[in-house]
């Protein structure tokens, strides 16, 4: 009887360990569970927001990311039981215009809300401001006449741009990567979030190379300079034929080189007339040819000389180059013998 009862003790004090166990995890079960505020709300809202995470009465920390630009941002909470009074930044109202600091800068706005009965419940919204934009890039930059050199990038500060020399203007274009910069300079800024400004330059003289300057002022007082040199050309020099032939009456002695000045075209007593051409260097030079002139833009021009019995004709061609200046004289004898 002894043993029995000293077993039956065992299996009853297993038993007890066993249920206390089974309780006690339950128990640590039950409390891991989260109530939720004691007070809770049912609304809360941002302008400008949004909430992040979205609202739910159960959470009480929020976050609000605003532009540099933001100066307040206005909070409005809403308890689910309509007798509890709600206090936001310390000021007993369930709307709330609340001023915030400098760009790049967090504010927490504390939202109390308490029951009749004493029970509180606190929210806490923080709204980040962004800091102010260093950019001072642009993401375009364009001239109206010739082509930037180097091709455009955004971290190339320096071109040139060649014209010809009739051009007396150029229209430059130029955006900002952040339409909230400013630009000044040559370029007078298009205005508050406008990104793109433009602005016509006059050039210089023929010959004379004109700088303009677009300087960048990102909204934190950053700025950054691109320059262009615009060249504009000189008239040309070139007082050269590029070509010289006898077309019909006869043969040209030597053989053409622009350098060669004095030419002799032989012809047959049979030969009544010499037709010569002449081509220059430079279209943009004129040209007499004999008694032919040649004017800009044209480049080849045509002569012919009616031959006597015989002795030699002398034909000259004057080239003078685009700069009015630089004169270039070719003289091409025709000779035939006598009949």
């Amino acid at each position: 009887m002894r043993r029995m009862f000293t077993f039956a003790g065992q299996y009853f004090a297993v038993l007890i360990l066993a249920i206390m166990g089974w309780l006690s995890s339950g128990c640590s079960d039950s409390a891991s569970v989260s109530q939720g505020p004691d007070v809770p709300l049912a609304n809360l809202t941002i302008n400008p927001g949004p909430l992040q995470p979205a609202f739910s009465s159960s959470t009480v920390n929020y976050g609000v990311n605003v532009s540099p630009a933001v100066g307040a941002v206005t909070v409005t909470a809403t308890p689910q039981d309509s007798t509890a009074t709600v206090t936001i930044a310390g000021t007993a109202t369930q709307s709330l215009t609340v001023t915030l600091g400098a760009p790049g800068s967090s504010k927490d706005i504390t939202i109390v809300v308490t029951s009749r009965s004493g029970g509180q419940s606190i929210y806490t919204v923080t709204v980040h401001k962004a800091a102010l934009s260093g950019n001072t890039a642009l993401s375009a930059l364009t001239v109206s006449a010739g082509t930037l050199a180097p091709v455009f990038a955004p971290n190339t500060m320096n071109y040139t741009v060649d014209v010809a020399m009739d051009v007396t203007s150029v229209t430059v274009s130029a955006t900002k990567d952040d339409p909230n910069a400013v630009l000044s300079g040559s370029i007078t800024d298009p205005g508050p979030g406008q990104a793109t400004g433009q602005a016509t330059i006059q050039l210089g003289a023929q010959g004379s190379a004109t700088p303009v300057s677009i300087i960048v002022i990102a909204p934190n007082g950053n700025s950054d300079r691109y320059r262009i040199m615009v060249n504009r050309a000189a008239p040309s020099n070139d007082n050269k034929l590029s070509a010289l032939t006898v077309v019909s009456g006869g043969t040209l002695v030597q053989p053409f080189s622009p350098d060669t000045v004095d030419y002799t075209v032989n012809v047959t007593a049979a030969d009544g007339t010499v037709t010569i051409s002449a081509t220059k260097s430079d279209p943009n030079a004129v040209m007499a040819l004999g008694s032919v002139p040649v004017g800009a833009g044209t480049p080849t021009g045509q002569t012919s000389v009616t031959l006597g019995s015989g002795g030699i004709i002398p034909v000259t061609i004057i080239v003078t180059a685009q700069d009015g200046v630089s004169i270039k004289q070719y003289t091409v004898t025709v000779s035939r013998p006598l009949s």
